[in-house]
């Protein structure tokens, strides 16, 4: 069950290169929809064609990486982060530098310091600018393969399973996760007639371009996106857990979420026997902000997996809260709540 969510984990797709997991995600899902189409800004659109109130579902292909902007003449790669990264979570990474044609690894490279590179006690914090990629190729070695600035680089963490098979790990489950979610749900929903439309967001992850873009052509009438949040079980009170059900967002830094919508997923989820989270953001937002001011303002609200080591380059995730998600939101969909303005 899990050999789709290994694929779109160690796709590459870093914000504004979304399209080998576009690709991934587009083959895999059209035998559960009745429309499919790329717009014009890159997201990914699946529709279910049907009666009913026209539902958006919306989970961001972008994964958080890194792009070039400076080579020196023995190689050194320095590079500006493409979303939120925080420098000391890279040091001593293996990183991917990508063919921005096709999206695969052209290079293996590490990210170093003088500090690490030359085993100097490092007794400062790290800038971003500190940082660099070595690749054990210099300038002109690097050009002649096609690496310049501009390029990506991203981390290299395939999906694994650590010692409990139940909890994985990998680079980009923010938000290959939300994706996988959808994917399933329109499997399990082929013979339902609703309308529903599946959007797969690009660039989430620099300013939640992607659901800004798409909600105007499409014209929801409520919407949910499925996106992951941060854990908060490391010590003490144990707030949001991972292993404890799928997260559900009552307002972040951005936005509220709608009430109805709310209500309606903690009614399914005590019905069907689901322990759900309720979670306030003290930072981050989702696409849900972008679509919910969208159109004249659409009811919407996020629901999601709690993870741990988010924005990293690898995070940890329990199977159980997908598969629950999974289940939820089916449920929902397959009875749709009566979304009121609160």
């Amino acid at each position: 069950m899990t050999e789709l969510l290994e694929k779109l984990i160690n796709c590459f797709g870093p914000s504004g290169d979304e399209f080998a997991v576009r690709n991934l995600i587009q083959h895999e899902i059209k035998k559960f929809v009745d429309e499919i189409r790329v717009d014009k800004f890159g997201n990914l659109i699946a529709i279910k064609k049907g009666k009913g109130p026209k539902v958006m579902l919306a989970a961001h292909m972008d994964e958080i990486g890194l792009m070039t902007q400076r080579i020196t003449a023995d190689g050194h790669m320095f590079f500006q982060p493409v979303g939120g990264i925080e420098p000391y979570t890279l040091i001593g990474q293996r990183v991917a530098l990508l063919d921005p044609d096709k999206c695969e690894m052209i290079v293996e490279g590490v990210i170093s310091s003088e500090e690490l590179q030359e085993d100097i006690e490092m007794d400062r914090p790290f800038k971003m600018t500190d940082l660099y990629i070595d690749t054990g190729l210099d300038k002109k070695q690097l050009e002649k393969k096609g690496i310049s600035v501009g390029t990506y680089a991203v981390p290299i963490n395939n999906m694994k399973t650590l010692g409990s098979k139940e909890y994985i790990c990998g680079k980009a489950l923010d938000d290959r996760l939300g994706c996988y979610i959808l994917i399933k749900v329109a499997e399990k929903l082929k013979n339902f007639k609703g309308n529903i439309m599946f959007v797969f967001t690009v660039q989430e992850e620099i300013g939640l371009y992607g659901a800004q873009t798409s909600v105007y052509g499409l014209d929801p009438d409520w919407a949910i996106a499925v996106d992951v949040t941060n854990a908060e079980d490391a010590y003490g009170e144990r707030i949001v857990k991972i292993g404890n059900g799928p997260t559900m967002t009552l307002m972040d830094v951005e936005m509220i979420a709608n009430r109805c919508i709310n209500n309606s997923l903690k009614a399914m989820a005590k019905k069907h026997n689901i322990n759900i989270q309720p979670k306030v953001e003290t930072f981050g937002t989702t696409d849900a902000a972008k679509i919910a001011i969208g159109r004249g303002g659409i009811p919407t609200t996020v629901l999601g997996v709690a993870i741990r080591n988010i924005h990293s380059p690898v995070s940890i995730a329990h199977l159980e809260d997908i598969f629950n998600c999974i289940k939820l939101l089916t449920l929902l969909l397959k009875n749709p709540p009566k979304v009121c303005v609160v």
